[in-house]
């Protein structure tokens, strides 16, 4: 018995593929991607805690600088001018005002999938299909003969779909084809067929209408506007920093100048005491009271000065302004002062401007709107899916493509398809369940919107007592100030006579710095006051109206690719 062979050369060709296929999967090759197979973290810094070393110095040596340092340049700045800093270069507000270009960007990549779309495939197919036949070869003598038919195929397919807002979607496809069947009819081979269709596929319940297919973009909508919300406090934020950081230096600045004046009072009594001293009016003890109270106000203003140096340093950071970072030494003398002002304060209109204008809200709000399409649109996925599809067709065939191509465009050869299918779901309980977490999530974000509104109304009362009792404490720490300097000068008057001695002096003195002190504290924390005020009510302190708008960085420059080694 004879049998025919023919080789298998799509055989070969699939092993060479899977050769090849494992050979460059398994070299060494760099693809793009992060880099995280590279970074090893040393066991040591881990687990291994350094001991801080610092140079010993001489005890009365106070070294602020290094002998190449300049000395410290003073920068005058107002509160406008910190405004304008801080909304250009604060670090915080430059990433949170990327989010709203974000998404912005998102709900852009949502819009887009209402996007018709191109199509094309080609392929080309070469096969052998083997048939077995037995032959009488005479004398009673069969064999079984094995014979192959070949045949050459390419096909070409291109169209163009285009998707529908209200789920369904249209399809119109061109299709050519080429056969050739070498074991064939020679007068017809090879032969052409063409094919133009035009169909159309709507589901009827389940993803059907416009609201359904339009959740996800009114989804990244409402995240859009959130992200303008949250840019919109991040802006609110800054501005409120920056006003309560300025009025707290300011309070340092002058809370040092007080200390530096209650400094020369102390000396200037303590020269008076020695004076008396010398003269024999006094016994030396004085002197001794009088460099005590030196010390004591000497104290007070290493005090004021590291208070003064940390509130500097804050502005610094907030403001963050080019060649003025957090080492330098440039002193920051405040130019706008305080003023106050006492406000007539309305106490359910305040509330209600709260309502109103905190961004907070507005993103429940919008969170609430998000909650309210979801429910709906999973209500939508428990229906049934129904689906109703027709297609068009005009066929064409000939000895040459042209022929085909005629016979097509004559449309002697059409076709109808209509074909309708429905799946119903037994139970449906991942769907109900879907229907059920979304209802529980809205009414959840409802009971956080009450709470936090409950909440802003007691920010904004809370206030409003702040405002008043700080207006209050400016009144009293003046009256204070204004009776303990006078007592001051009656007991400088007294030692002069001799009928009070050092001690009541510095004491008087004393509580005159801290009535100044107490002053000053009050000027500010009411300036801090009516910031928190405003920061409550959602809006800023000022005359001038703020608009900013989202960042949206260079995509056009290419950022630093990460490449990661891939070993065998």
């Amino acid at each position: 018995m004879n049998r025919r062979r023919y080789p298998s050369n799509s055989l070969r060709r699939a092993t060479v593929a899977v050769l090849l296929t494992g050979l460059l999967s398994g070299c060494d090759a760099y693809l793009p991607g992060p880099s995280y197979e590279d970074v090893t973290i040393p066991e040591e810094k881990l687990r291994h805690i350094e001991t801080l070393e610092l140079e010993e110095a001489e005890p009365n040596q106070v070294k602020t600088a290094g002998a190449n340092e300049t000395p410290p340049a003073e920068l005058e700045l107002s509160l406008e001018q910190c405004r304008a800093l801080a909304l250009s270069n604060n670090l915080e507000l430059k990433a949170a005002l990327i989010d709203p270009a974000i998404a912005a960007e998102r709900l852009s990549e949502e819009e887009a999938k209402f996007e018709s779309s191109f199509f094309a495939n080609a392929s080309a197919t070469k096969w052998e299909q083997p048939s077995g036949r037995v032959v009488d070869i005479g004398d009673g003598t069969f064999i079984s003969v094995v014979d192959a038919s070949q045949t050459e195929q390419t096909n070409a397919d291109l169209g163009v779909r285009v998707p529908l807002r209200t789920g369904g979607n249209v399809t119109f496809d061109l299709a050519d084809s080429r056969r050739n069947d070498l074991n064939g009819d020679p007068n017809y081979n090879p032969s052409f067929e063409n094919r133009f269709s035009v169909s159309i596929s709507q589901p009827l319940l389940r993803n059907a209408g416009k609201w359904a297919n339009m959740h996800s973009i009114r989804v990244a909508g409402y995240n859009r506007q959130a992200a303008d919300a949250r840019a919109k406090l991040e802006v609110i934020t800054v501005l409120a920093a920056v006003d309560r950081v300025y009025w707290r230096l300011y309070a340092a600045r002058r809370e040092l100048d007080v200390r530096k004046q209650q400094y020369d009072l102390a000396q200037a009594q303590l020269q008076q005491a020695r004076r008396f001293v010398e003269l024999g009016e006094r016994s030396q003890v004085e002197v001794i009271r009088a460099e005590a109270g030196v010390a004591q106000q000497l104290e007070a203003i290493i005090v004021a000065e590291n208070n003064l140096r940390d509130r500097e340093r804050e502005l610094k950071r907030v403001i963050n302004r080019a060649a003025l970072d957090l080492q330098t030494l440039t002193v920051l003398v405040p130019l706008t002062e305080p003023d106050p002002v006492f406000y007539a304060m309305r106490r359910s209109e305040l509330v209600r401007m709260a309502m109103d204008s905190r961004t907070e809200l507005l993103e429940l709000q919008l969170q609430l709107l998000n909650d309210a399409s979801t429910v709906d649109y999973m209500r939508n996925l428990a229906l049934p899916l129904a689906t109703l599809e027709y297609s068009y067709n005009i066929n064409g065939t000939g000895f040459a493509r042209d022929d085909s191509f005629d016979l097509l465009y004559d449309s002697d050869f059409t076709g109808h398809r209509l074909n309708a299918q429905m799946v119903v779901p037994i139970g449906n309980k991942a769907a109900k369940s879907r229907i059920r977490q979304a209802v529980y999530q809205r009414r959840q974000r409802m009971a956080t919107r009450n709470d936090r509104e409950r909440m802003i109304e007691l920010e904004v009362l809370n206030a409003i007592d702040q405002v008043e009792a700080n207006w209050q404490r400016i009144l009293a720490a003046r009256q204070n100030s204004i009776l303990n300097g006078r007592l001051y000068e009656a007991e400088r008057r007294q030692f002069e006579l001799g009928a009070r001695t050092s001690t009541d002096v510095l004491d008087a003195q004393t509580k005159f710095a801290d009535a100044q002190s107490s002053e000053i504290a009050a000027l500010a924390e009411y300036q801090i006051a009516l910031v928190d005020l405003a920061y409550a009510t959602g809006t800023v302190l000022g005359a001038a109206r703020i608009q900013w708008e989202p960042i949206v960085p260079d995509s056009d420059t290419p950022l630093p690719a990460q490449r990661r080694p891939k070993t065998c």
